[in-house]
């Protein structure tokens, strides 16, 4: 069995494949933080349903995946493969929680990187520190076995990532503090920078209340999707503007590819991706047929990407793979 973990937003993702199943489950990170070690490792084999030493390798997530430019073996990992926890996003505690089980465990796991500058992908896109954190890897892989060489990957939730990939190889990424905003994330505009110069709130305080909520009464994503499956007008706008925004980072993305000679499918994923609204318009908007992969395709995609690890794949999407058994 082959394990892939999902270090996301509001939940740490945990799934496990084997030649004829695929097993998942999620918890809050607010859940895993107060969790030990060992209550970890426990849970995620008593949910599968196996022993520790049934797991033939691991590919883990965490935070932004911005200190490493390979997958790594996380025995021979310093400071959690990140140059800092500092900059954007909610912290819990629960992904180093995990992360650190996982790490002092006897079961082999890989790290999995994030594309930023120093990683070898399209050098024009190296104009931003960082471009995407290491789960959206995981969601490209989960694409990447469906046979798919030449597509784009829009994940549409708490925020809005898109990467390319062309001939098999990650060529770029935008992040979601660049462009399209997600349902809690997003740019800071001309009156945020005004407001964090100001000292009203921190950068990463503007970041997080960025997102399409910010012009709704709903609190979170969870009532923003819930309001939309009874399509209240204020929820249909909030996700029209998502599709919107989604579907230029995604054309954008396709310039890019297109100097790399092809176009490519189009990929979504994520809570937000998934709402059938949301698909219909960003289809509509770019003249596409969309292929959705859901919430469980960044832990999924992980998994496989350990069982081709462990079948003796030297890269992942043009990223090389620094772990021998």
């Amino acid at each position: 069995m082959f394990v892939g973990i999902d270090h996301g937003t509001n939940a740490m993702r945990f799934a496990a494949i084997t030649t004829d199943r695929t097993l998942t489950f999620e918890l809050p990170r607010t859940a895993v933080a107060s969790m030990s070690e060992d209550e970890i490792i426990t849970l995620m084999t008593d949910h599968f349903g196996i022993d520790p030493a049934e797991i033939g390798l691991i590919a883990i997530t965490y935070s932004m995946g911005d200190g490493i430019i390979a997958i790594e073996d996380m025995r021979h990992i310093s400071s959690r493969g990140v140059r800092s926890i500092e900059g954007v996003g909610k912290k819990t505690g629960a992904g180093t929680r995990v992360f650190d089980a996982v790490k002092n465990s006897d079961i082999p796991a890989v790290l999995i990187p994030g594309i930023h500058s120093g990683s070898n992908t399209d050098p024009r896109l190296n104009i931003f520190s960082h471009s995407t954190s290491p789960e959206k890897i995981g969601i490209a892989y989960n694409a990447r076995c469906t046979g798919v060489e030449d597509f784009v990957v829009s994940d549409i939730s708490s925020n809005t990532v898109t990467l390319g990939v062309t001939g098999g190889k990650v060529i770029g990424a935008i992040d979601a503090c660049i462009f399209a905003p997600g349902t809690v994330h997003g740019p800071l505009d001309l009156q945020a920078i005004r407001d964090v110069d100001a000292g009203r709130y921190s950068a990463n305080e503007a970041f997080m209340h960025a997102g399409v909520l910010k012009h709704t009464p709903y609190v979170d994503t969870a009532q923003l999707l819930d309001a939309a499956s009874r399509e209240e007008p204020p929820a249909m706008a909030a996700l029209d503007t998502i599709a919107l925004f989604a579907s230029m980072e995604i054309a954008s993305m396709q310039v890019l590819m297109k100097d790399h000679g092809t176009i490519g499918k189009v990929f979504l994923a994520g809570s937000a991706g998934e709402v059938p609204a949301v698909v219909e318009r960003i289809n509509r908007y770019l003249d596409v047929h969309s292929n959705v992969l859901g919430k469980w395709s960044a832990a999924i995609g992980c998994a496989q990407i350990a069982r081709d690890i462990a079948g003796g794949a030297e890269t992942i999407l043009g990223l090389d793979v620094n772990f021998r058994f």
